[in-house]
């Protein structure tokens, strides 16, 4: 991704030397270990809205040696990471501020909070092995930026446009709860039974894709961010949290019924449609007969 007169967002929240301590291990599990538990945490990587498993995570943070303290060092690669998470965030606030603006609507910049092990948001306690996410409670994205090295090392899906497509996907979930869809599809969901509730949520992260997607295109024609390879980086990201593979890595099968994100090849094929078109009106996934 070409960054070299790109700005840099003022909506960085950095509060990896904030004291709260790890709890997990550097892989971002118990012990390092794949149990049943944490494979449905895995399963929730890139998530909308993780009070569902807040209480989960909690509990998973006992079964390891909490450990407060001091400051956390940052490496010069973090603080690369942390200069180019902040050159992404900005590129999305132009973007989907001129995007709002042709809609005859305002775009609100949201929040991008770096974090490690663990962390307070209005949507609860999370920790690390809950992978980034965003809130719509306050209307923030966290991330730790280990996550990355799994990224690239478990899930392989290395390159800085796979770590963009990271956050595009995030402010594509700001962008659903700036537009009333989260809402909506939260109403939707409190009214439909378990099987469908699912389903909803699906296709809430698949249009997050989308969105990530239109982003790619509308900054490209902006200001020709795209260099040769990143997209299929971000479809090699896209591919790497789908639930199959995620399911398939953690437990040896999968369980269609369980996905809560979408499998590869659907989180890749609604990346490449926004990627495409860079048409909103292309990335209605709840009206879609096929995923």
């Amino acid at each position: 991704m070409r960054q070299d007169d790109g700005r840099e967002s003022e909506n960085i929240e950095d509060r990896r030397s904030s004291g709260l301590g790890r709890g997990l291990g550097s892989t971002g599990f118990p012990g390092g270990g794949l149990g049943m538990v944490a494979a449905a945490v895995v399963a929730l990587l890139l998530g909308v809205d993780p009070r569902v498993v807040i209480n989960t995570i909690g509990q998973l943070s006992s079964l390891a040696p909490s450990q407060t303290g001091g400051a956390i060092q940052s490496s010069p690669e973090d603080e690369r990471t942390k200069k180019f998470m902040s050159v992404v965030l900005a590129d999305t606030e132009d973007t989907w501020g001129a995007i709002f603006q042709q809609l005859g609507r305002h775009y609100e910049d949201p929040k991008l909070v770096l974090f490690s092990g663990q962390v307070e948001s209005a949507c609860g306690y999370a920790q690390s092995a809950m992978g980034p996410f965003y809130c719509p409670g306050d209307r923030k994205l966290y991330l730790d930026m280990s996550f990355f090295n799994d990224l690239s090392s478990q899930y392989d899906a290395p390159g800085d446009f796979a770590q963009a497509y990271v956050v595009a996907h995030e402010v594509g979930h700001h962008v659903q709860n700036l537009l009333g869809i989260a809402s909506q599809v939260q109403t939707a969901q409190q009214r439909a039974g378990e099987t469908r509730g699912k389903q909803l949520q699906v296709r809430m992260e698949l249009q997050a894709d989308c969105f990530a997607g239109v982003w790619a295109n509308k900054a490209n024609q902006f200001r020709k961010i795209l260099e040769p390879g990143d997209l299929e980086e971000a479809l090699g990201a896209a591919s790497g949290v789908g639930d199959d593979r995620l399911q398939k890595q953690s437990q040896g099968y999968v369980v269609p019924e369980s996905f809560t994100h979408g499998s590869s090849a659907q989180r890749m094929r609604w990346f490449t449609v926004g990627a495409q078109t860079g048409d909103l009106g292309q990335c209605d996934t709840f009206k879609a007969n096929n995923l």
